[in-house]
């Protein structure tokens, strides 16, 4: 049974993030407790696509995100790493300002599998923005 890991930490996620995609969108770890991960992203200007709605791509990238680092939180003792095998998004609306926020909650933690189901909702009202759901493969090191 996978355990949150006691060497995964909030301040370590969100630094690892900082120069790559989930820094430049401004995407935040909020809170780590055992099989959940929750998240916020401020939105900006970067976030929409030129119809000025919400792009879909940052709500995958919130989401995404936030399963990753869920992952890696809840890997197994030994495993090297993960790496996303699969993924499907359901979009239910938009925000035009404020900021979204994900629950990413464990469905399967398995040796060689993991699945996440993650809900991005309005920050301010709670209005659900998308449904999402990952499959990450555990990657062990080479015998």
């Amino acid at each position: 049974m996978n355990r949150l890991r006691d060497d995964v930490t909030i301040d370590l996620l969100n630094q690892r993030g900082g120069e790559y995609l989930p820094g430049y969108l401004g995407i935040e770890m909020v809170e780590l407790t055992e099989n959940t991960l929750r998240s916020r992203m401020t939105v900006k200007k970067l976030h929409f696509a030129p119809n000025n709605f919400l792009h879909a791509a940052s709500i995958v990238a919130l989401a995404d995100t936030t399963c990753g680092y869920a992952t890696m939180a809840h890997l197994p003792q030994g495993a090297q790493s993960f790496t996303t095998i699969e993924l499907k998004s359901n979009h239910l609306g938009t925000v035009m300002e404020g900021g979204i926020a994900c629950v990413a909650t464990g469905q399967h933690l398995g040796r060689n599998t993991q699945v996440w189901d993650a809900v991005v909702t309005d920050e301010a009202g709670g209005k659900k923005i998308a449904l999402f759901r990952c499959t990450q493969m555990i990657l062990w090191p080479k015998a």
